[in-house]
Parts: C-alpha cells; sequence; structure tokens
C-alpha cells in the first residue's frame, strides 16, 4: 500500500491547492467586478475632456504651452511601463514587458535614448534580470490606488518635459476594452495633441461655441489635467485587466486542479483494488498450501 499512501497525499495536496485557487478566484472577481465599475464610471469625464480639447484644435498653433511642444525628429524618449506588483495572473506581466522590450528596441533602432520607468514590482525584477536600468519605480500602485497617486506620476513627467529632458513619453499597459478583452498597448501622454480623434461614443460640440473666458485661457488649464487624467485612466485599466487576468488563470488553476485530482482519485482506487486482490490472492494460496 506504499504506493497507494503516496496517492492519497497527492489527492490531499491537490485538493487544498484547490481551495486556494477556487478562493483567489472569488477575490479577483469581487476586486474585478469593482475596478470596472471605476473604469465605466472614469470614462465620461474623460470623454467629455477630450471633446472640449477637439473643440478648442484650431487654437493649437496660438497657445503657448510646453505641454504642446513637439520634436520633429524626438530622440529622447520616456516609457512609463505598468506591470503587476504579484504574479499569478497569467500572460498579464509577460505580455507588457515584451511590448515594452519591442517598443525600445524600435526606438534605439531609431538612433534615440530610451529612460525607463516602472510601475509594479513585477516589472522592476524582470528589467534587473535582464541587466535594464530603471529610472524610477513606483512599487506602491494597487487595486485601491487613488487620483493623488497618479497625479503625483503625472507631475513628474510634466516637470521633466518642462525641462526638455524628453522629447516623448510613452505609456506601455494593458488597455481594457471589455469585460472580454484587454490587451497590452501603447500610448503617447506627452506631447499632447490637440484634435485628436474621438472615440465612436464622443460627440463634439454643434454649432458656435462661446468660451468665457478665452480659449487661450480654458486650453492652458486644460492641458495639464489632460496629462493627469490620462496617467490615472491608464493606471485604472492596468489594475481591473490584472484582476480580470487573474481571475481567468486562478479559474483555469482551478478547473486544472478538478482534472487532476479526477485523475488522482481513479489511480487510487486501481492501487487499492490490486492491493486488496493480491491480499486475497496471497490467503487463498495460503490456505490451498495448508
Amino acid at each position: 500500500m506504499a504506493g497507494a499512501k503516496i496517492i492519497k497525499k497527492r489527492i490531499q495536496s491537490v485538493r487544498n491547492t484547490r481551495k486556494i485557487t477556487r478562493t483567489m478566484e472569488m477575490v479577483s472577481t469581487a476586486k474585478s467586478k469593482k475596478l470596472v465599475d471605476r473604469v465605466h464610471a472614469s470614462q465620461p469625464y474623460a470623454q467629455k475632456l477630450q471633446s472640449m480639447m477637439n473643440s478648442l484644435a484650431g487654437l493649437a498653433d496660438s497657445i503657448e504651452s510646453p505641454y504642446l511642444r513637439k520634436e520633429e525628429h524626438p530622440r529622447k524618449f520616456a516609457l512609463l511601463v505598468i506591470t503587476a506588483n504579484r504574479g499569478l495572473c497569467g500572460g498579464y506581466n509577460t505580455n507588457v514587458l515584451k511590448a515594452a522590450r519591442a517598443r525600445m528596441a524600435e526606438i534605439r533602432q531609431g538612433g534615440g535614448k530610451v529612460t525607463v520607468y516602472m510601475v509594479g514590482k513585477k516589472g522592476v525584477s524582470f528589467f534587473r534580470f535582464v541587466k535594464e536600468p530603471v529610472e524610477k519605480a513606483y512599487t506602491d500602485i494597487d487595486d485601491a490606488f487613488t487620483f493623488e497617486q497618479a497625479e503625483d506620476i503625472a507631475l513628474g513627467f510634466m516637470q521633466a518635459f518642462t525641462d526638455r529632458r524628453f522629447d516623448q513619453i510613452e505609456i506601455i499597459s494593458t488597455i481594457y476594452y471589455s469585460s472580454g478583452s484587454q490587451r497590452p498597448g501603447i500610448r503617447q501622454l506627452l506631447p499632447l495633441g490637440l484634435g485628436q480623434k474621438a472615440g465612436a461614443d464622443e460627440q463634439g460640440p454643434k454649432g458656435p461655441v462661446i468660451y468665457n473666458p478665452e480659449p487661450e485661457s480654458i486650453a492652458r488649464q486644460m492641458l495639464p489635467l489632460a496629462v493627469k487624467t490620462a496617467v490615472f485612466g491608464a493606471l485604472l485599466e492596468a489594475t481591473a485587466s490584472e484582476q480580470i487576468y487573474r481571475r481567468i488563470a486562478m479559474k483555469n488553476a482551478t478547473d486544472a486542479a478538478g482534472d487532476m485530482l479526477k485523475l488522482l482519485v481513479r489511480t487510487y482506487n486501481r492501487a487499492r483494488q490490486a492491493s486488496i486482490t493480491q491480499e486475497l490472492s496471497e490467503i487463498v494460496a495460503g490456505a490451498d498450501a495448508l
């Protein structure tokens, strides 16, 4: 029965693992629902802000703002790469890091210089492993992060862009499209672009628009807010996508543990039956010998 005892221990181990993965699946389901609600709640504000900026597109040449400075041939790039602090979330971190390394290679092939800013411990560990320097790491961003944390990150980039340390700043993160679709993508943070194409649900103002105060003053106040909102939205979509990835990964792990458990129970029953059959055979053989 030594083999059966080993199998029985494995059965108990798999059962314990399945309990853990099922619990993590339930926790991730609750967190993902909460974060998806936050994403949906923030979208109308971001869309309205973009719509207002689109209405000021004709004034782009007359507005003096450091956040609109565009270099004809940008050479100094900053990348904000958003990963998770924890694993067990499928290909979430791997996909983002793969997109980041591809973008870094593309910039360097064009003769540009890349400075990396990292959100999440997993990204920091990976870049340390591949010996890529990270300018600054933000490891305090979790599913309960606040707008103030996103604002601090945005202010740092705004100051660096104003000081001409960078010609272009981009965010590489997982973009939330729907509850069933999240993919890594690259979004330009700075310089800002007035008159960018609005989303399908966005509708700009129709007819003549009366501005009070003057449009230039409105634009100068809106541009910093647009940068902060973009960083906040990217972090929000990334954390929501992380929980969705983790929920799916834990569900797959729970299902796999269930399949393994069925196989182990079947194997244990066969081993136990073989052991009983062998004992009966030995008893019968002993009786015949007497």
